[in-house]
């Protein structure tokens, strides 16, 4: 089993998710009492949003890129940034280390594809939404990303800080974020993007309007995938 360097913290609520989702798709795979190696650097998340209003990316990726070198230092054979939004510096934190970076927007962009997918909505934070850097990296894949209007994307944006990344799971919140998912399927949307890792807290990929790709899920299979191997299924004789 190879071990998974995690740099979390951003927010907590979601590093959470990510610890769980590992351990339990290890135990699925190996049985008995196993679970996986693991190291978590959880920064204070404060911090980051200080840079990200800031602008100071530049900042940020040196931040994350320090983080990253310390796993890798302490025995990480791979990294995740653990949130979608900081994916906007993943190249200074892949130049950092010589482990791969398992890009997050990379295996969600393999997912949909596979599905058949090619129209995705990205429910994000601002910086995801509207950075560019996301939707580029998703276009080379061959997938054309749609964002919700301005005051879409500023709700989801407050639901987000304001909310998930502090614990707070709103029906109301729910229900406007459902529309937003309605209203891009009337406009051609094809599957839906959780493109923050706290949106599984809010939404059941399973149950929505149109195909939900989880990406903290997709992401965490990934680092499992990584570290035991990918899995093979036999078939049937």
């Amino acid at each position: 089993m190879k071990t998974i360097g995690l740099i979390g913290g951003m927010s907590f609520e979601s590093t959470a998710v990510y610890y769980r989702m590992i351990n339990e798709a290890v135990r699925a795979r190996l049985g008995g009492l196993h679970s996986a190696e693991v190291l978590v650097h959880s920064v204070d998340f404060q911090s980051i949003v200080d840079l990200q209003k800031a602008g100071r990316w530049d900042a940020a990726g040196e931040r994350l890129g320090a983080v990253a070198a310390g796993l890798e230092k302490s025995g990480a054979e791979c990294v995740l940034i653990c949130t979608n939004t900081m994916h906007l510096v993943a190249d200074a934190v892949q130049d950092a280390v010589k482990a791969p970076l398992l890009n997050i927007i990379d295996e969600t962009a393999r997912e949909i594809f596979a599905a058949g997918k090619r129209r995705p909505l990205l429910l994000a934070t601002r910086y995801t939404m509207e950075h560019g850097f996301y939707a580029d990296r998703m276009k080379t894949a061959g997938l054309d990303v749609m964002v919700p209007d301005d005051a879409g994307r500023t709700l989801i944006h407050d639901v987000i800080f304001n909310e998930l990344c502090q614990g707070k799971v709103l029906e109301s919140s729910r229900q406007g974020v459902l529309a937003l998912i309605e209203a891009a399927r009337a406009g051609g949307a094809d599957c839906v993007i959780l493109g923050c890792t706290e949106i599984c807290l809010l939404l059941d990929p399973d149950a929505l309007p149109l195909p939900g790709f989880d990406s903290t899920a997709i992401h965490a299979r990934a680092a499992v995938d990584f570290a035991l191997g990918p899995m093979v299924v036999s078939a049937a004789a």
